[in-house]
């Protein structure tokens, strides 16, 4: 199972960047995928998850209405677009997976991307990948 960050860069603050998650190893329709950050000196915190079930998405309220998560299964790779960047979202970004189909049980709804995000914990991370945001 891995998990690979791309994308990540220096840009000005009103700037964007696109970041991906190229995921390899196991179904990736079967996961959940969220990405989440971490400042220097500051804790790990949710951006961004979404199910590869039904693509129900989650945001973070410091993000809604700037970033915007999508995911191709296909290609197994989750984009996550950030417009209108800021210094306070200068982070380095993880990307996780987290397996929500079991057997039979099929999971829907909003719920399932909100717990990745909520609860942190995931069966995979990658290395992640840094933003910078300067003013």
């Amino acid at each position: 199972v891995q998990l690979v960050e791309s994308g990540g860069g220096s840009v000005q603050a009103g700037g964007s960047l696109t970041l991906s998650c190229a995921a390899s190893g196991f179904r990736f329709s079967d996961y959940a995928i969220g990405w989440f950050r971490q400042a220097p000196g500051k804790e790990r915190e949710e951006v961004s998850c979404i199910s590869n079930v039904d693509g129900a998405t989650y945001y973070a309220d410091s993000v809604t209405g700037r970033f915007t998560i999508s995911s191709d299964n296909a290609e197994n790779t989750v984009t996550l677009q950030m417009n209108n960047l800021k210094p306070e979202d200068t982070a380095v970004y993880y990307c996780a997976a987290d397996r929500v189909v079991v057997r039979s049980f099929v999971p829907r709804g909003g719920y399932v991307p909100k717990q990745l995000c909520n609860e942190q914990s995931p069966e995979r991370w990658g290395k992640g990948t840094l933003v910078t945001v300067s003013s």
